[in-house]
């Protein structure tokens, strides 16, 4: 536990320090310190950098994006097909979208950036910034892949940077007699959080190779949040997608009517754009939830062992069952987290709240979510630890 957790704190030096690592050419002087909204604080938990000039400045979006396109893609390639898919070629499929991505991203991005360079130089200032974010991306993707494998948390270590230093700039910012009542709201959501991370429907299996005293405690566990609060990142790394592509449609077409409508809709600022990502986030955690749990592989696996659920016939009845259940518990835990991120999206965007204070309750609520799985994992390394050989 103590090599991982001196590893993982190695990565998150690294990570803070590349945050402030400045862009080549970029002018920092500026860039002021302004009030962020609800949509930007969401969108910086990803991207992590507030003015998005250092070299870490696409962030996790290019491989939260990717990760998701591949396995979606992947996904339906199961549904034809029998062969799977090795974690390796997974991998570089991942890296691949992930470069891509980043590329597309970063030539959105170096546009909008503020140079202090000659004239003459300014093209390929703007060349070697575009490199140095790309190069960033896979630099956080390949620490992100060490992390998984030598420390603790994968590549939540990153959102939780993120997420603290967005808590520590809120407290600096604004009087704790403006953030009282969100700090209650944040405490009531954070129970919430706790409970849905805790609590599980137990599902009663048959086995056949238990015939003691335990055969009738056995169960298949779902968790009553069954992929935590990881579909709020993956939505505003998916709601960034479509934004990425406007603005790059605007850059072409300026004048165009419809490129303008979307562009100043598909906003979280505007209630078409809350609706899209309310709507993205029904649709991620409930997808991520059939392909994380997948009835179609517990089923399977029912029929090779001769396991069963009570009262419940092998095969296609068993699959019926888990994806109808699966279903239920996915669609009241998007509703639930679905409702906390739209209130303080709709109280922003209709009552002008400041997006600090708005969205402290969310950030916490996001907080306590990857703060419950990091527990998780020391607790069962620690666990592992304690264990001493017979011999």
């Amino acid at each position: 536990m103590k090599y991982k957790l001196v590893y993982t704190g190695l990565i998150f030096l690294i990570y803070i320090f590349g945050k402030n690592i400045p862009l080549c050419g970029v002018d920092m002087s500026a860039y002021t310190v302004e009030t962020a909204g609800a949509g930007e604080i969401l969108m910086q938990m990803i991207s992590g950098d507030t003015y998005r000039c250092s070299i870490f400045a696409l962030g996790i979006f290019p491989f939260m994006i990717s990760n998701i396109l591949v396995q979606l893609a992947y996904a339906i390639r199961n549904l034809f097909s029998k062969a799977r898919v090795s974690p390796k070629a997974m991998g570089y499929a991942t890296a691949f979208v992930t470069l891509a991505i980043a590329i597309l991203q970063a030539v959105v991005q170096i546009p909008k950036l503020k140079f202090a360079v000659p004239a003459e130089m300014l093209a390929m200032t703007k060349v070697v910034a575009g490199i140095e974010m790309v190069t960033g991306v896979m630099v956080i993707l390949w620490m992100a892949g060490r992390n998984g494998r030598y420390g603790i948390g994968g590549r939540m270590v990153f959102a939780l940077v993120n997420i603290l230093e967005r808590l520590l700039i809120i407290f600096l910012e604004y009087h704790v007699r403006v953030l009282l009542l969100p700090l209650m709201i944040g405490v009531v959501m954070m129970v919430v959080m706790i409970v849905m991370e805790n609590a599980e429907m137990r599902i009663p299996v048959q086995r056949v190779s238990i015939h003691n005293i335990y055969a009738d405690k056995n169960y298949m566990a779902i968790k009553l949040n069954p992929v935590g609060a990881m579909p709020l990142m993956f939505t505003s790394a998916v709601f960034m997608l479509p934004q990425l592509l406007i603005a790059l449609l605007a850059y072409f077409f300026p004048q165009n009517a419809w490129v303008v409508w979307w562009q100043e809709n598909v906003v979280l600022t505007n209630p078409f754009g809350i609706a899209v990502y309310v709507a993205c986030e029904y649709l991620i955690t409930i997808g991520f939830s059939m392909i994380m749990i997948s009835p179609k592989d517990i089923s399977e696996q029912f029929l090779k062992s001769g396991d069963s659920i009570v009262n419940i016939h092998a095969g296609q009845d068993t699959r019926r069952y888990l994806r109808r259940t699966v279903l239920v518990i996915s669609f009241f835990s998007a509703t639930v987290m679905g409702v906390c991120v739209a209130v303080p999206l709709i109280l922003q965007a209709e009552f002008n709240v400041d997006g600090g204070p708005a969205m402290l309750p969310v950030t916490i609520m996001l907080l306590v979510s990857f703060l419950c799985n990091i527990f998780r994992e020391l607790f069962s390394i620690y666990k592992y630890d304690s264990c001493r050989a017979l011999f």
